[in-house]
């Protein structure tokens, strides 16, 4: 059984590369496009099991009955996720996103939910899908519809499955809509920005205070980008940050941020999986992030040899 599970979106990405991103009504010419297997829930899965190993993580999720599905498969199998979990959806399209990427590294993404909008919790009853689940150490939730999280993160914790959960787009919904979800969830992933848009603040100790108060037992963890992430671990402001990788100072170059997230919750969710510490999972994460960041392709994440190569220089500073 696999020791990891995610679950939510998988999307077929077409990116964009161009000098920078344009303004509003301005046309920019691109220098490169890509096409290339994406979804935050199936690049995790991808980030995972290069750092665990094949079969140790599996992925839950819906594609349509189309060529996109049939390649999404194919990739997965070749990365050695488990891929019995997904549910193939007649009469939909797979899912899409359009991303423009500027010189700089920064972007804009345009998504099409499509087939990743038909997972619902009744799909998460079915005995293979129940079976990945329960079998678990360690659950990640990446942008599956609310409802289906909510099931998801229920599931998870009454068979002792730590629930990682980033909403994605589901934050804009507000706190109260995320509350049935969150009283199942051990780790609650944003970064500051979602935060603020969320509760009005990207203060740590404003958000232990908030959140806390919402759900004890949830450990809060906010991505800063180039400033590295944050723990929360109760109310009266206790935290863990860990600053971000120097990559100049390593003679490394940033080429693409699209991705560096998923990379970074798939370090993380490996290290819970291996029974680290939170301080060693924020590292883990942090080098996760930072090493894709240096590569073009979305799924640029590195392998467990790779981590912890970039660990040891990054401890060497």
């Amino acid at each position: 059984m696999a020791d990891l599970i995610t679950c939510g979106a998988i999307n077929w990405d077409i990116n964009l590369f161009m000098p920078r991103l344009p303004r509003p009504g301005e046309e920019i010419p691109v220098n490169e496009i890509q096409r290339v297997s994406g979804g935050t829930a199936a690049n995790v899965a991808v980030a995972s099991v290069r750092i665990l190993g094949k079969k140790r993580v599996a992925f839950i999720g819906a594609l349509g009955n189309d060529e996109i599905a049939d390649k999404q498969r194919s990739i997965l199998w070749e990365e050695g996720v488990d891929d019995s979990g997904i549910l193939y959806v007649q009469g939909e399209e797979s899912g899409q996103a359009y991303i423009s990427i500027g010189g700089d590294g920064e972007n804009e993404i345009h998504t099409y939910f499509g087939a990743n909008l038909r997972l619902d919790g009744a799909c998460l009853r079915d005995p293979v899908r129940t079976k990945l689940i329960t079998g678990a150490k360690v659950c990640v939730i990446m942008d599956p519809p609310i409802e289906t999280a909510r099931s998801l993160a229920e599931m998870c914790h009454e068979h002792g499955v730590t629930v990682i959960w980033d909403p994605g787009v589901y934050a804009e919904r507000g706190l109260e809509a995320l509350m049935p979800t969150l009283a199942n969830t051990d780790y609650f992933i944003l970064n500051h920005l979602e935060y603020e848009n969320l509760l009005g603040t990207d203060s740590a100790h404003e958000i232990a205070a908030i959140m806390h108060e919402k759900a004890r037992r949830l450990k809060c963890i906010i991505k800063h980008g180039a400033e590295g992430c944050t723990l929360t671990q109760d109310s009266v402001g206790a935290m863990i940050h860990v600053d971000a990788v120097p990559l100049e100072k390593l003679g490394m170059t940033v080429v693409n941020r699209v991705g560096c997230g998923d990379a970074f919750i798939g370090g993380f969710a490996s290290a819970k999986v291996e029974g680290l510490s939170d301080t060693e999972a924020l590292r883990w994460g942090n080098a996760g992030g930072s090493f894709k960041a240096t590569r073009k392709e979305t799924r640029g994440g590195p392998t467990k040899a790779q981590l912890l190569e970039l660990m040891e220089k990054w401890g060497h500073l």
